[in-house]
């Protein structure tokens, strides 16, 4: 029987020591890091748990570089020993993390809320023993402690939640049997649950008023007297206004403390003054607020929900998150006073100053609510926890909404969160707070264009935007569509009306100056971002200002490694942290890439300002060419790695800067998808080596680059990027790296099949490696121009180019570069009618490539055998050949490469009479031609539509498609495959008047 078929259930326990259970039978979790893991996984059962959260979780707020791997190492041995009971798939990997799929009946903290939180619809309904009976059943699921027997910030913060709402649960039952005359079964409980909680104040007066109930009037006041002497002599403080109010009624013998005439609200002497006034704190709303349709809504929807019910014993927590200036604020006032009808006990406010030097103490801010909720200054504890555990009690049946603004941090934010639903929470901040168990994120970004300008309309005037659209977008793209920015940018144009909308931008266009035009009545951009700059640790705002140095549109750890001279994970953890206070911005380049960022662009001129104010010009220029030594470095592992290792590259004296073996494995494993994940990386490094003077790596980063600019058919990149460098080269006098520049334009040309301008390319780039005696690398030009050559049908200089060039490639022991050379002459013998020569030197050709891991002259050395086999008649052989091309070409992503196997693969298939194949393989390979931009071989699919559709019988259509092979071979002079074509063309000519001879005579 399988292991998934013994399985019955699976039951976590939470509440109490930590447990897993399978049919019964405890499960060994093994050691302290998986059980908190799986502890912090099925406290959030259902829910995504984020890879930084169980980091947090297992070493705190400081982890090592290696957390992320213990993570993911806790992971595996989890569900591998889960998989011994068929359970593998419990724990599900998400996009940022993990969590565990189980239903509510698995695990006992999900049925003790569900059961809490049916009590409070019970208790809602007025159906009090059926509420009381639901949370009874809830409470008898409490073994102890929650989590007890694990450590760790997270699960012990959880932990003491989890307590903290068992206490409140306890006392709102407790409550509901109160008022159904229970209190002689209650008093016994009751006095146990003051003895454990000594500062619970609602506790004391339930103890009290069970004793009173009980015609214990002197044991209820000595009770009083009891709970006064604590709190003076341990926190120097009088019991709170309403305790004092349940004494005086017990000492006159008020009738309201009977039970029959105390409904549940009453029995805790009301929990409240009966004075207190309703706080509404709210700042104004902004009466421009302008998008987050889709945040508002959402965030409505959740805070409603609570609005209405005690949906669970949780506290429901929205977090707002985003970069300085994004509106955080601004959405979540705008937010509270939408929902300030859903919470009718009032609304609380506090800006905590999170990224102030000075930050608001949270001790103080609960000093100004207690006051404000009614408790009078001398009632007030001295301590934090005293204060908090009053502003709990005080808020446990109360609908209120608390926003606390600016937080910087969980531990600022903890001791003002309440201590269980109806009141609900909005935080906002530039952290993104993964230690708030619970919380809902909502993370910001900046607004899209036409948001933009209607908030520049709002406040600057739409008629003034409608008059200026176009200087409005420009305005509002300077402004980085941020909208503290735009604010800013209205506020200028409304306070100076005469101006033009042009003329503000002509001011934001000066990046030296744009932070100071954004500036204003008291706002800038500048002051917000410093708060966040500031309460950096050194090295983060190293890595912030250095990021500055580089033009490049994004960036990973390997980036800020360099720029600090730092390891890569130093780098890696730097760029999170950077990431969480929303100095960056992350960037999606694929799945299970390696995580990339970005600076927005007010961002990235304020962190100019502060590199070029903070670090000299020598250290800027060191940590710059570091990062092109990184690049360089890791471009040249990605073609080794792409080309088998062993293809000879020209390296300029430009310094590499190495990273560890693990790391470059990791980076470029899969080469092709390294280069489309770094070639605007690529690009953009080649123009600023070009302008900051480093033309050493700017040529060679070039020359690298248009490897894969070749293979993937991005000739815009290789012609911009190389007239960059050509530039560079010729400027420093380089006349190296001018040769290696000219070779590879030669290169471009010849994909262009551009081969006048080609060939002058190469002939320059033969005598500058001649004048500078590197004959291998003449060799490779002339090579090049030996391709021209056959390709414009001079042949025996071909051959003569050839045969020079393969003597150099064996002297320096180049497998792969004789390879090419041997499948150039094949090419000519072929083209010759000398199929016996050609498998002779494919036959060498094809066993030099098999030595190397280098697919791409393979593939090509393959392709040409197909062809050698077409001319000998064995199409079948042929297209188990061009099959085999194909897969190498599109195992390396060779665009132009794929087009070439899928036309030999179509003509095989037509010469073997499989023709609905052929013309639909032909159809691909014209398709990959076309968006490859290569007319040659568009000509030669071209060609073989012709001979596909002669073989169909369809002469017109082959006419058709023989004409235009034949105009493409001449825009490309291309002679040789020209006569090819006419002499085709003559041939569907000859069969189409023989067909209308024969029809003719048919009719006489």
């Amino acid at each position: 029987m399988s292991a998934a078929s013994r399985v019955s259930r699976i039951e976590f326990s939470v509440l109490g020591s930590f447990e897993v259970r399978v049919d019964g039978e405890r499960v060994d979790l093994g050691g302290r890091r998986r059980r908190i893991v799986l502890a912090t996984l099925a406290i959030e059962a259902g829910r995504p748990v984020s890879v930084e959260r169980l980091m947090t979780a297992l070493y705190g707020d400081d982890p090592p570089s290696t957390s992320r791997g213990q993570v993911q190492i806790c992971i595996s041995a989890l569900r591998r020993l889960l998989g011994a009971y068929g359970l593998s798939d419990l724990i599900a990997t998400r996009s940022h993390g993990y969590v565990i799929e189980a239903g509510d009946d698995d695990i006992d903290l999900r049925r003790y809320e569900n059961l809490v939180t049916r009590g409070r619809r019970l208790r809602d309904d007025r159906r009090y023993d059926e509420a009381a009976g639901c949370y009874r059943e809830g409470l008898a699921l409490w073994s102890g402690p929650a989590l007890d027997g694990l450590d760790g910030d997270v699960v012990r913060s959880a932990a003491t939640r989890l307590d903290e709402q068992r206490v409140s649960v306890i006392e709102d039952c407790v409550e509901l049997e109160l008022a159904q005359g229970r209190h002689h079964d209650l008093l016994a409980e009751l006095a146990e649950l003051v003895e454990r909680h000594p500062l619970r104040e609602r506790l004391h007066g339930q103890l009290m008023l069970a004793l009173y109930r009980s015609g214990r009037q002197a044991e209820a006041l000595e009770v009083y007297r009891r709970a006064r002497r604590l709190l003076v002599d341990e926190l120097g403080i009088e019991p709170n206004a309403w305790l004092q109010q349940l004494e005086r009624a017990i000492l006159v013998g008020d009738a309201r403390l009977h039970p029959q005439a105390a409904p549940p609200g009453f029995t805790g002497a009301g929990r409240r003054p009966p004075s207190v006034a309703v706080p509404r704190l709210l700042p104004t709303d902004i009466a421009d607020f302008t998008g987050r349709a889709a945040q508002v809504q959402a965030m409505e929807q959740r805070f409603s929900r609570t609005g209405e019910s005690r949906e669970g014993p949780a506290v429901p927590i929205t977090v707002v998150s985003g970069k300085p200036g994004v509106g955080k604020t601004a959405l979540a006032v705008h937010v509270a006073h939408r929902l300030a009808g859903r919470f009718p006990d009032g609304q609380l406010f506090a800006d905590l100053h999170g990224q102030a030097r000075t930050r608001a103490d949270p001790a103080q801010i609960l000093e100004r609510f207690l006051r404000i909720l009614g408790v009078p200054g001398s009632g007030v504890p001295d301590g934090l926890e005293a204060r908090a555990e009053m502003y709990r009690d005080l808020l446990s049946d109360r609908k209120v909404l608390v926003v606390l603004d600016n937080a910087g941090d969980e531990s600022q934010v903890r001791p003002l969160l309440p201590g269980a639903p109806p009141a609900a929470v909005l935080v906002t901040g530039r952290n993104r707070f993964a230690g708030l168990a619970g919380a809902e994120h909502v993370e910001l970004d900046v607004l899209d264009s036409a948001q933009s300008v209607e908030l520049l309309a709002r406040i600057a005037g739409a008629e003034r935007m409608m008059a200026e659209r176009r200087g409005a977008a420009e305005l509002a793209e300077l402004c980085g569509h941020l909208p503290l920015a735009l604010r800013i940018a209205g506020a200028r144009l409304g306070a100076r009306p005469h101006w033009q909308v042009a003329q503000l931008v002509e001011r934001l266009e000066d990046e030296a100056r744009r932070l100071d035009e954004l500036d204003h009545g008291g706002l800038g951009i500048r002051p917000s971002i410093s708060l966040t700059y500031d309460g950096l640790g050194d090295d983060a705002r190293r890595l912030f200002r250095r990021l500055a140095l580089l033009d490049f549109p994004h960036f990973s750890g390997w980036v800020a490694a360099a720029l600090l001279d730092q390891p890569y994970a130093t780098g890696q953890d730097l760029l999170d942290d950077l990431a969480e206070a929303h100095l960056v911005d992350t960037v999606a380049v694929g799945q299970g890439a390696p995580g990339h960022y970005r600076l927005h662009d007010l961002i990235r001129v304020f962190a100019r300002e502060r590199v070029t104010a903070e670090e000299d010009a020598a250290d800027r220029a060191v940590a710059l060419e570091r990062v092109l030594g990184a690049l360089l470095f890791l471009a040249d592992n990605a073609r080794n790695d792409a080309y088998g290792g062993d293809y000879e590259q020209v390296r300029s004296d430009a310094p590499r800067w190495p990273l560890p073996s693990h790391v470059t494995g990791r980076l470029v494993s899969s080469p092709w998808e390294w280069f489309e994940r770094e070639r605007q990386t690529l690009a953009a490094a080649i123009g600023q080596a070009a302008r900051e003077g480093f033309t050493a790596a700017c040529w060679d980063l070039a020359d690298t680059a248009a490897t894969w600019y070749e293979a993937r058919a991005y000739f815009d990149d290789w012609r911009e990027t190389h007239q960059v460098a050509l530039e560079a080269v010729r400027a420093a006098g380089d006349d190296r790296g001018l040769g290696m520049i000219l070779y590879s334009i030669g290169g471009l040309h010849m994909g262009e099949q551009r081969y006048d301008e080609a060939r002058r390319a190469l002939e320059s780039a033969a005598d500058l490696f001649g004048g500078v005696a590197d004959e291998y690398f003449e060799a490779r030009a002339i090579r090049n121009l030996a391709y021209i050559d056959r390709l414009t049908g001079d042949l025996d200089a071909a051959v003569a180019r050839y045969e020079r060039a393969v003597g150099v490639f064996r002297r320096h022991g180049d497998p792969v570069g004789v390879a090419y050379l041997l499948n150039g002459l094949a090419h000519i013998s072929l083209e010759r009618g000398d199929a016996g020569a050609a498998l002779t030197l494919l036959a060498e050709a094809r066993e030099l490539a098999g030595r190397t891991r280098n697919n791409r002259v393979h593939a090509q050395v393959l392709h040409r055998l197909g062809e050698v086999y077409l001319q000998l008649d064995q199409p079948l052989v042929a297209a188990d050949t061009f099959a085999e091309t194909l897969s190498r070409v599109q195992d390396i992503g060779d665009s132009i490469g794929e087009a070439y196997a899928l036309w030999g693969l179509g003509t095989a298939w037509t010469r073997t009479g499989r023709l609905e194949e052929a013309g639909t393989t032909l159809e691909s390979a014209l398709r990959s031609a076309q968006s490859a931009g290569d007319r040659l071989i568009e000509g030669r699919v071209s060609l073989a539509f012709g001979e596909h559709f002669l073989a169909k019988g369809g002469t017109p259509q082959a006419v058709l498609h023989l004409h235009r092979a034949l105009d493409l071979f001449r825009a490309v002079d291309s002679p040789l495959y020209e006569s090819r074509a006419l002499a085709m063309l003559a041939n569907a000519n000859a069969v189409s008047t023989s067909a209308n001879v024969g029809a003719a005579d048919a009719t006489r």
